[in-house]
């Protein structure tokens, strides 16, 4: 998975490194084309300002940007209430275009740019508590808040080459604790209107944040950092000094008022996981599916797909279970059985499973030029989750690269526990979050030529997630598995794991499921270990409808393929189709059905 809400200008300045500025679009068109593309140069700069964070995450706060680098997002209330309106003003001027006017890709850059920006208006209209929009009702938790992403932030992504570099991580430091208190602020106001986490969000969120509180200045990831890098570039001056003061004086001070808001608010939390018991709970919950699925499937209809899914799923494992000759008990009571086989739980068998996994992640990368056209330029490196954050976060996710080519795209796979990575689901989860997953599909989307930049920043869960788990089916043809039965069903582990994500989590939020209701559906389906039907569970609790993604992602994927084939016969050509649906960025799934029937025009079918 991605770690994220959603990904709306989560690879925001692309382009930007080469010019120090935005280029313009709009210079090279006419008409409608134009007006469209100087709306889009124009909501680009905007979200630049408002997002510092996009250019360091990108590697492109340099130069004439070298502005963003000291600063973090404001996320005070009347900068969040100046969004709701941005967005407002910026879909009344997109939908003041002639769509009929627009063809081929300005159609689909219009339809997608338009779908995110009203559904964030909905969102912002609808729902005040998360500060506005949907998809995460909790401003603090497990998963969000900044003092769970921040420190990782620094260290990975905020590049020490120069003083003036390390200055701008003391400045972000500072941002970091004001951040905070802005964070604080926000979950207050919705905890007076009754936006409470559920109790065993708040206990595994007070876990975490005491564990930050309590380790000592010197040891924080903060004070590390800077101190590691500016000795590693021989940057004179005291910066674990000055990083330490600024810890002490202005982020553990911070820190300490989110803990405290959290346990005051503890005995007033309730056991009930689902949002249905928040103020409009159902419209959100229906407001979130649209945003994260791109579907307009009811709750009912998703929860009904995800037991037929089950089944259906469950029948093909049985399969291969009698071939291996274990035919006893139930699937997922094979899949426990399969599960007891799993790396020692030590630091020294963790690294030899992070050596294999990328020595898998190579083979498979020189399977690619036989099922794609185009392959991404940036790398894939496979690490571990920090150990600070890795008690609340999900087994694997992925971040893209930097487009300066300095950081590569990187594989996160949590091993707080190995006996949650079993053997048998590893492979799965490296086509996942690696190749031909999430690494070649993001890559390519970031590299893809002739784009308006906003389409490269705009990204949509079904699309994203379906492909990560259309790529699992697809390693299947790849001969990912051949001579690896046991292999094959970790990958039938995994679909079915997408699957049970439908029952559980409309389960929860409309169905009114309790989370140990939900936990136990979990770890019986799958026969996986309680641990991690917990914090799996969990996560789908603070992010609603994130979870449905994936396999109505994936089902649109393979649908869209059927009918390339179907349509074109003979002359279909996977690469050219896999092309297709990649090169012409991140869309709602609704609209990439649109660009694939355009695909198979442009072949000579019929759509």
């Amino acid at each position: 998975m991605l770690n994220r809400r959603h990904m709306m200008f989560a690879t925001a300045a692309a382009g930007f490194a080469a010019t120090g500025g935005l280029p313009s679009l709009a210079l090279a068109r006419e008409g409608e084309v134009a007006k469209l593309n100087a709306l889009f140069d124009a909501i680009m700069a905007k979200q630049l300002r408002q997002s510092p964070e996009t250019a360091t995450s990108l590697g492109v706060d340099t130069g004439e940007l070298a502005w963003t680098k000291g600063l973090l997002t404001d996320r005070s209330a009347a900068a969040i209430d100046a969004g709701k309106v941005e967005v407002r003003t910026q879909l009344a001027a997109l939908r003041a275009i002639d769509r009929r006017a627009l063809k081929g890709m300005d159609a689909a850059n219009y339809d997608t740019v338009e779908f995110i920006l009203a559904v964030m208006d909905e969102g912002n209209s609808k729902f005040s508590y998360g500060g506005g929009g949907s998809g995460a009702p909790y401003v603090l938790s497990q998963l969000t808040g900044s003092y769970q992403q921040m420190p990782d932030f620094l260290d990975t992504q905020h590049s020490i080459e120069t003083k003036a570099d390390a200055d701008a991580y003391l400045s972000r430091m500072e941002g970091f604790a004001r951040l905070m208190d802005q964070e604080t602020a926000l979950a207050k106001q919705d905890m007076a209107d009754g936006v409470i986490p559920p109790d065993f969000v708040i206990d595994k969120t007070l876990v975490q944040m005491k564990a930050f509180a309590d380790t000592p200045t010197a040891e924080t990831t903060l004070v590390k950092s800077i101190a590691r890098r500016t000795k590693e570039k021989n940057i004179a001056g005291d910066w674990a000094g000055e990083a330490s003061k600024i810890y002490e004086n202005s982020v553990l001070p911070a820190l300490k008022r989110q803990i405290a808001l959290m346990e005051s608010v503890r005995s007033k939390a309730t056991h009930d996981a689902g949002v249905w018991r928040l103020k409009n709970g159902g419209e959100y919950y229906a407001t979130s599916l649209k945003n994260y699925t791109t579907s307009n499937l009811t709750p009912d209809e998703i929860h009904q797909l995800g037991l037929d899914t089950v089944k259906a799923i469950e029948i093909e494992a049985d399969k291969l279970f009698k071939k291996i000759g274990m035919t006893k008990g139930t699937v997922g009571d094979r899949m426990r059985k399969l599960g007891e086989d799993f790396y020692p739980n030590t630091d020294e068998a963790k690294e030899q499973l992070i050596k294999d996994l990328n020595d898998k992640a190579k083979w498979i990368e020189k399977q690619l030029p036989a099922y794609f056209g185009q392959l991404p330029k940036a790398p894939l490196e496979i690490r571990r989750v920090p150990k600070a954050i890795e008690a609340g976060a999900p087994g694997g996710y992925y971040n893209s690269p930097s487009l300066d080519g300095k950081r590569p795209g990187i594989y996160w796979i949590n091993l707080r526990d190995t006996k949650e990575q079993a053997k048998y689901t590893l492979t799965t989860l490296t086509v996942h979050e690696g190749v031909p997953g999430h690494h070649l599909q993001l890559s390519l989307s970031n590299e893809a030529k002739g784009l308006p930049l906003i389409r490269k920043i705009i990204g949509f869960s079904g699309y994203t997630e379906g492909w990560a788990l259309y790529s699992e089916q697809l390693a299947v043809e790849m001969g990912v598995y051949k001579n690896d039965p046991r292999g094959q069903i970790g990958m039938l582990h995994d679909a079915l794991f997408r699957a049970v994500r439908l029952v559980v989590d409309t389960g929860m939020h409309h169905k009114k499921w309790s989370r140990e209701q939900a936990v136990k559906y979990m770890a019986e389906t799958m026969g996986d270990e309680e641990s991690g039907a917990i914090t799996e569970i969990e996560r789908y609790v603070v992010w609603p409808g994130q979870a449905c993604s994936y396999m109505i992602g994936k089902i649109v994927w393979l649908r869209a393929r059927a009918k390339a084939q179907k349509a074109l016969g003979k002359t279909f050509d996977i690469r050219e189709f896999h092309d297709a649906g990649l090169l012409s960025g991140m869309t709602p799934l609704t609209v990439f059905e649109r660009v694939i029937d355009d695909y198979i025009v442009s072949k000579g079918g019929k759509a």
